[in-house]
């Protein structure tokens, strides 16, 4: 069985390492990006099978316009955004609109990274 691929993209060298550990202690290959631009390249390259991203990194909402872009590239890669305003994100805008798999909250909590993960990529 082929390892799954997840994208990390996150401004925060400590937080992309404490998710590479959460995530290769179940077996996923994990790639990692500084930023949305970076993002984009990465997940050219390696074609994630889930892709992670924080909201709010080097502008605002750079998280949000990442995105977009890869909804513009035609794919259907569940994609997850990590926000430290989760709710108020939600009562904003429907994260579902702007083609997110859903939010997830920052400090991320191991048990439900890995559930929410293993449910989207069975």
């Amino acid at each position: 069985m082929d390892k799954k691929v997840i994208l990390i993209i996150d401004d925060d060298p400590d937080f992309l390492y404490s998710l590479r550990m959460i995530l290769e202690s179940k077996d996923y290959l994990v790639e990692e990006a500084p930023s949305a631009e970076d993002g984009v390249k990465q997940f050219k390259a390696v074609n994630p099978d889930l892709v992670i991203v924080d909201l709010m990194m080097e502008e605002i909402d750079s998280g949000t316009n990442f995105v977009k872009e890869l909804k513009a590239l035609g794919t259907d890669v569940p994609i997850f955004m990590l926000s430290s305003v989760g709710d108020q994100m939600s009562q904003m805008t429907s994260y579902a609109d702007i083609g997110l798999a859903g939010v997830l909250q920052k400090p991320v909590e191991p048990r439900n990274l890995l559930a929410t993960v293993e449910k989207k990529l069975s």
